[in-house]
């Protein structure tokens, strides 16, 4: 059966052979035949030369997404084998059996708009019974529209004890998608303890943040946690913990996490008590611009600050004010550490790149007058894989720093 085709207008080829899979509506010269919403399509460029298999949307700016590069029906064998592929990545550096992982990054594994993470562990409540429960996020219409078949491969690639959907946030509205949240298949309880770094946590993968864990800072956790000893450490925007308490295990002499959220906080205090560091961690809720503002002002010293804060540039139009955002918190950590201090600083903002990333610090650091020594420059785990062609695969930051 022919499907239908969408041809390219000249030289828009060129971002789609270096291999991004995004095709904007401004892209194409004409369709022919008429495809479905959520549909399989040919891409050809201008030449009629073929450049892969796509799922349509007419509802969204991103009309097609690329999901392979030759023709190729998007069907349970297809997502088999893409899963298959995915794992085996993973297995090249992780053990999925027993750590829990990103099995899936969207377009980066070739599965457009599909978020899959795996988390290994037991219930935290009732049943001692280990297992493994995945979050899926189906959050382009082409996934969306096959989530059985999904599902079904799923279950013939990497058995789970149950999935729970998270399919949430902004970017299902562009997709014309409504929000999704529920237990799929098998069961899912209400809490589940896992490990990373040698510590364990309480995740709730069905009403906390995002998928429940932030995943793709497993090695930066620890990478912060090695400079840790001895130092009185500051963990901004600190969530449920993962960077405070990997720091007080590594033998910070205290540990001040401070975040807007009373929720994350009272999960953070309860792996704190959990891993028997609650003596070494103190929280506070605020608003951590404000608190910043107002212990720079008290004089407050840190050995080591952590900034982690959400994505400040959610497109291209906020960048400056993101920036400014970034320099403002940047700033103030510098002139709040010790001479020698460490400086964690992140943005998880695709659209905020490396190099205004790096010269915010540069400029935040000139007016804070400190001097700053590289430590490391780091990005998402392994599990997160960053593939060429695709910038939005790129997207954390990481900077260690020492501030002279």
């Amino acid at each position: 059966m022919e499907r239908p085709i969408v041809i390219l207008r000249p030289r828009e080829d060129l971002r789609i052979r270096a291999g991004h899979p995004w095709i904007y509506d401004n892209e194409i010269a004409r369709v022919e035949g008429t495809p479905k919403a959520g549909g399989e399509i040919e891409v050809q460029d201008s030449r009629r030369l073929p450049l892969g298999s796509a799922f349509w949307n007419p509802a969204s700016r991103i009309r097609a997404r690329i999901y392979s590069r030759k023709p190729c029906p998007a069907d349970t064998a297809f997502f088999v084998d893409s899963i298959r592929a995915a794992l085996e990545w993973r297995r090249r550096f992780f053990n999925p059996e027993i750590q829990s992982l990103r099995l899936v990054f969207g377009e980066a594994d070739g599965i457009p708009g599909l978020i899959i993470d795996s988390f290994v562990g037991k219930p935290a409540k009732d049943s001692p019974q280990p297992g493994r429960w995945l979050t899926a996020q189906f959050l382009s219409l082409g996934v969306a529209r096959r989530k059985e078949l999904i599902l079904d491969a799923l279950a013939q690639v990497f058995p789970s004890t149950g999935i729970m959907e998270r399919s949430e946030g902004s970017v299902l509205a562009l997709e014309g998608l409504s929000p999704a949240v529920g237990v799929l298949r098998g069961t899912v309880p209400e809490s589940i303890l896992m490990s990373e770094n040698g510590l364990d946590f309480a995740i709730d993968i069905a009403g906390g943040q995002k998928t429940g864990w932030f995943l793709d800072q497993r090695a930066n956790r620890a990478a912060v946690a090695r400079l840790a000893p001895g130092k009185r450490v500051l963990d901004a925007f600190c969530n449920q913990g993962g960077f405070g308490l990997s720091c007080a295990a590594a033998g910070a002499s205290e540990v001040l996490a401070v975040d807007s959220s009373a929720e994350a906080l009272a999960a953070l205090r309860a792996n704190a008590e959990l891993n028997g560091l609650s003596g070494k961690v103190r929280t506070e809720e605020a608003n951590v611009f404000d608190f910043l503002r107002t212990i720079e002002r008290k004089g407050e010293k840190f050995g080591l600050i952590v900034l982690d804060p959400p994505a400040f540039a959610k497109n291209r139009a906020s960048i400056e004010a993101a920036g400014r955002g970034y320099k403002d918190l940047n700033l103030r950590a510098m002139r709040m550490l010790e001479r020698g201090g460490i400086l964690a600083t992140f943005s998880c903002s695709h659209w905020f790149g490396p190099k205004l990333f790096d010269d915010m610090i540069e400029d935040a650091a000139h007016d804070a007058g400190r001097r700053l020594r590289t430590i490391e420059e780091r990005s998402q785990d392994l599990d997160h894989p960053i593939v060429s062609g695709y910038g939005e695969s790129r997207y954390l930051k990481c900077r260690i720093l020492e501030v002279e």
